[in-house]
């Protein structure tokens, strides 16, 4: 019984050893292998992420160097204000409360497409007197833009039709009660701007009641307009 009870206790010891070999071989396997992955994931570079590129104001497409990228919109009827983007900015809006019924309008320096100064005028209710001081104190390089917003026109005397089409428009002569308009423009501007569109106010056109569809324009204004 004694020799049978060695021989027990000794197959014990062994299988116990066993175990343990094999124990310690697959903690040393399950430990190599994650070292070996590690390695391997260190030595491949990380693969960058890739954004989606992003035209600014949400043009259609880029500009090229040396171009300022906007994209406005006139009010729609008397209801949403305007909206004007330059280089991904929102000068003017609804959202941003600094637009009003008439023409708003918004100075940008033509070097640096920095934001100079917005303003509204209420060509209904109010008086043209401060649209024309407002206008001759624009400095040459200054690249002007404009919207519409409800009524842009009943209070429109000759001088200030002048001094905006000293800017370069060519439709402000035509511009009337509830029409529709968009400019960009420029003090100093040698030649007519090629940015500007105009839709008339005609109950047998208009989309809304009263008023006709919004417009916009999208484009990309060269520096030192």
């Amino acid at each position: 019984m004694v020799r049978a009870s060695g021989v027990f206790k000794f197959a014990t010891i062994v299988f116990v050893f066993i175990i343990a070999i094999f124990l310690t071989f697959q903690l040393l396997d399950i430990d190599l292998d994650f070292k070996i992955r590690d390695i391997l994931a260190r030595s491949v570079p990380n693969e960058p992420t890739v954004k989606p590129f992003r035209v600014k104001c949400g043009l259609v497409r880029q500009c090229p160097n040396s171009h300022f990228a906007f994209k406005m919109a006139s009010g729609a009827a008397s209801v949403v204000g305007p909206r004007i983007c330059l280089e991904d900015i929102i000068l003017m809006s609804s959202v941003k409360n600094n637009v009003g019924r008439g023409i708003n309008i918004a100075l940008v320096n033509g070097k640096t497409g920095e934001l100079l100064k917005t303003a509204s005028f209420d060509m209904w209710g109010g008086d043209v007197a401060p649209l024309i001081k407002f206008l001759k104190e624009i400095e040459d390089g200054t690249v002007v833009l404009m919207a519409s917003f409800d009524d842009p026109a009943t209070k429109l005397n000759d001088e200030a039709r002048q001094l905006i089409a000293d800017l370069g428009s060519t439709v402000i002569t035509q511009l009337g009660f509830r029409d529709n308009w968009v400019f960009v423009g420029g003090k100093g501007i040698k030649t007519k701007s090629p940015f500007e569109q105009h839709i008339k106010n005609s109950a047998d056109t208009n989309k809304f009641d009263g008023w006709p569809e919004v417009l916009e324009m999208e484009g990309c204004i060269p520096q030192k307009f």
